[in-house]
């Protein structure tokens, strides 16, 4: 099953460290080979989210999320929005903004591809930052049967029982940042608001169509169970699933504004940016979110959620902070590792536990 389906990311990955061998030899062989691990292990958290949504399509949305989800993260996210933020930035048409972001030039130097997207940034991290955040408060604000982190869950469940807290907390967390992190803070207000409101509309929307599709499917079960048929599964399906795949979308692209700005200080080639970094980095996560689905690894080690969730929220306190401060890439990456792995073996105790009470019993 894993060279079945990390097949076509294991061909990806040839093909494009040969492109970045005869496009610039081996020192751009090189720096995607290092991208391609940058966005790995900066999105590690990013797939087993994905993978909890992706478990709730349809067969048919999860295609959609496989082929033109792929298509929009490689060539929409990591290579056609740098270019369009730093044409609105820059007051630049598209060919002037292609033709910047082939010339040579790093984070320092004015007037270049990297330094425009640099300077763009505590837009982009505000609203990146906002849509993660408010992801994981509304998380740990619901009251959920299973905790991982009892001791910091269940009061954070109590809290939570406070109508809207999420959206209270998000708005503090920002005005503070754009109070005394951000130079321009009616910039930083906006692009936080409107990551806070895209979370809204988007989240309530799937769920809007999903509950209206378990009714119907809890109506067809119970006509089903009356003439003796099987029960089915429920799975998002037609609006549902157009709005899962949605939410999916501006998920990714979450993940994906501090692995754009982060490339930057190992290349500003847009070309090795775009094979390491879109290509291998996107292809592998995708490869990873369906081999979580395929092997029913979420069922199996249950805290897996709660740390990808963990790791979302200190990845949107980065995203945040780095508005002011610079936060090394390696901490971004680390923490999310830190958390799935963690995650990871406290599942393995759990049901090491359960075996034991099996066998006691």
């Amino acid at each position: 099953m894993f060279f079945k389906i990390f097949r076509w990311s294991l061909i990806v990955t040839v093909l494009s460290l040969i492109t970045a061998y005869f496009y610039g030899g081996w020192t751009a062989l090189f720096l995607c080979f290092m991208l391609a691990i940058l966005e790995v292990s900066l999105s590690f958290d990013n797939a087993v989210l994905n993978a909890t949504i992706l478990k709730r399509m349809s067969e048919f949305w999860q295609k959609i999320f496989l082929t033109i989800g792929i298509f929009i993260a490689v060539f929409g996210m990591r290579l056609l929005f740098p270019l369009l933020i730093v044409g609105i930035t820059a007051h630049l048409n598209p060919a002037e903004a292609i033709n910047l972001a082939l010339q040579k030039g790093s984070i320092e130097d004015p007037g270049t591809y990297a330094y425009i997207l640099n300077e763009a940034k505590p837009r982009i991290a505000a609203f990146g930052g906002m849509f993660l955040l408010m992801l994981f408060l509304t998380f740990v604000f619901e009251d959920r049967k299973l905790k991982w982190l009892r001791w910091l869950e269940i009061p954070l469940a109590k809290i939570g029982k406070l109508s809207q807290m999420a959206i209270v907390v998000a708005l503090v967390a920002l005005v503070f940042v754009a109070e005394f992190l951000a130079k321009e803070s009616e910039v930083v207000l906006l692009a936080g608001i409107l990551g806070i409101v895209t979370y809204v509309v988007i989240n309530g929307l799937g769920k809007l169509f999903e509950n209206g599709m378990e009714h119907k499917l809890e109506h067809d079960d119970k006509v089903a169970k009356k003439s003796g048929g099987a029960s089915g599964l429920v799975l998002a399906t037609g609006k549902a699933g157009f709005f899962l795949f949605l939410y999916l979308e501006v998920l990714d692209a979450s993940f994906s504004f501090d692995g754009v700005i982060g490339a930057f200080a190992i290349t500003s080639d847009p070309i090795i940016i775009a094979l390491g970094l879109g290509l291998i980095g996107a292809m592998f996560v995708r490869s990873i979110t369906v081999y979580l689905v395929r092997k029913g690894s979420l069922g199996k080690y249950v805290y897996l959620e709660h740390g990808a969730h963990w790791a979302i929220g200190a990845l949107a306190i980065i995203l945040l902070l780095s508005i002011g401060f610079h936060i090394n890439e390696i901490i971004t990456g680390l923490i999310g590792v830190v958390f799935i792995a963690a995650a990871f073996i406290s599942s393995i105790y759990r049901n090491r536990g359960k075996k034991a009470e099996i066998i006691k019993v």
